[in-house]
């Protein structure tokens, strides 16, 4: 249902799932050109992970011509992880529903990190456990020591403070993981507005999903991928 179809000045994608394709044929009906792309991105996912936070950028990253795996501990290519879809509706936190299952990619037992440009760290609540998890550690430390791009939203920092990579960093979350942050080591950046992203050398944080094309665009930047019209 991925498959998409382009006649003359009209696109068409039957569901979801072809948004990687019908986002890239309508980029280049506009004009546009996508450089520095052919990246491979890895994605550390988890049951409960945010809906959102995993499928905008991992579709997102597929239109722009790149390699995007999805690994979860203990799962492998084509098992599925559920996820929740948390919004902001007028309370004192986030509500949480039912979201779609996402399909992995990839299988976690014997991933070498070292294939990959860069890593991704949804957030919701898959972090809570997948922060328990030394493998999953070891990869996060592997990224940030040899300073690939990482980018991680709202609760996925819950796994770079118990990575002991924030140490020194400038580093902004949702605002319930602000402790993670500060007992990490790090900087709190305020998330004022919500959709506020920051970049600090390799890291690229965001604080929840309305911050999307900011924190797409800035880990474009750092993997040096473009459009240009």
């Amino acid at each position: 249902m991925s498959a998409c179809t382009v006649d003359g000045n009209l696109i068409t994608c039957p569901t979801y799932d072809g948004h990687p394709k019908l986002i890239r044929h309508f980029v280049k009906a506009l004009g546009g050109t996508i450089t520095g792309a052919n990246k491979r991105v890895l994605f550390l996912c988890g049951d409960f992970m945010e809906d959102y936070e995993v499928m905008v950028p991992f579709q997102s990253l597929q239109a722009l011509e790149c390699h995007v795996d999805a690994v979860c501990p203990n799962k492998k290519s084509g098992d599925k992880c559920a996820t929740a879809i948390h919004d902001f509706e007028g309370d004192q936190t986030y509500s949480e529903k039912p979201g779609h299952d996402f399909t992995l990619t990839a299988d976690f037992q014997g991933l070498d990190p070292a294939t990959y440009d860069a890593l991704v760290i949804p957030g919701g609540r898959a972090p809570e456990y997948l922060a328990l998890d030394e493998n999953v550690l070891s990869i996060v430390r592997n990224f940030m020591q040899m300073g690939k791009p990482v980018a991680s939203i709202c609760h996925g920092q819950q796994i770079l403070s118990a990575a002991g990579v924030l140490k020194g960093r400038k580093c902004t979350a949702y605002p319930a993981v602000k402790l993670n942050v500060v007992l990490g080591g790090a900087t709190w950046l305020e998330p004022d507005p919500i959709d506020r992203c920051f970049t600090d050398g390799n890291l690229v944080t965001g604080a929840a999903w309305p911050g999307h094309p900011e924190f797409i665009s800035q880990l474009m930047a750092l993997l040096g991928i473009k459009v240009t019209f």
